[in-house]
């Protein structure tokens, strides 16, 4: 108890805004969560919009029976 109480000094002055703390918490993790679902989402999109253009185009440019 002793060794503690030399660590840190009184803060009895110091005062902490908990509600400010957990308002910018509560914000900040629920800009990350929607952040996170926009950005698994967009990778999705986007890797099924390339699959089909892909297949799609493949199949228009490579004549069968060319291939080299």
């Amino acid at each position: 108890y002793f060794f503690t109480e030399s660590m840190f000094p009184d803060q009895s002055g110091l005062e902490y805004d908990y509600e400010t703390l957990r308002t910018t918490g509560v914000i900040l993790a629920g800009i990350m969560f929607v952040s996170g679902i926009l950005i698994a989402l967009s990778k999705k999109i986007t890797n099924c919009v390339r699959s089909s253009s892909n297949s799609s185009s493949s199949k228009s440019q490579i004549p069968e029976g060319e291939f080299h």
